[in-house]
């Protein structure tokens, strides 16, 4: 079994996520989707704009979100645009909410032996790589917040996230 390759870093600054991206070699092609977090109001558990505004820049990409599911001020267009003008984003950044409007882009699920389809933002479509920043968190009802969270429940619709 071939051994993973880890990277690691102890500075954390928005030139330094620059240089980790550089270091792995890979360019994102096309349209570039930049998935992250944009919090939860009265919450700082997420990464500030002013620190991935070097990297968005760097890959040119798009700020992506979507709606949430959970009763909050992210669970509606009209209320997660105006969180995400409260957290700055859209200081520094075009933030597309990828299900801002309907209907959901379906993916297929081959073999899945629960869920046969995935829901999530129709914008979605219109990328062609993604570049994922998570912050990492334990959260209360039993789970990480990290990666695999951001390409999952992060990118599912509203509806889907139901």
């Amino acid at each position: 079994m071939e051994k993973s390759k880890v990277y690691f870093t102890n500075e954390i600054t928005p030139e330094s996520i620059v240089k980790i991206y550089d270091v792995l070699g890979k360019k994102l092609e096309g349209k570039v989707a930049v998935k992250l977090h944009s919090g939860e109001r009265g919450n700082q558990n997420f990464i500030r704009p002013e620190m991935v505004k070097n990297i968005v820049e760097h890959v040119n990409g798009t700020v992506v979100e979507c709606n949430t599911a959970y009763a909050g001020a992210r669970n509606s267009t009209e209320k997660h645009k105006k969180l995400i003008e409260e957290h700055g984003w859209n200081k520094y950044f075009t933030v597309d909410l990828l299900d801002a409007e309907g209907p959901d882009l379906v993916l297929d699920i081959p073999n899945g032996k629960v869920i046969k389809e995935n829901y999530v933002g129709k914008d979605l479509a219109n990328y062609d790589s993604m570049l994922v920043l998570s912050h990492f968190k334990g959260h209360a009802m039993g789970g990480y917040g990290g990666a695999l969270k951001q390409l999952s429940i992060g990118c599912a619709s509203s509806d889907g996230k139901t």
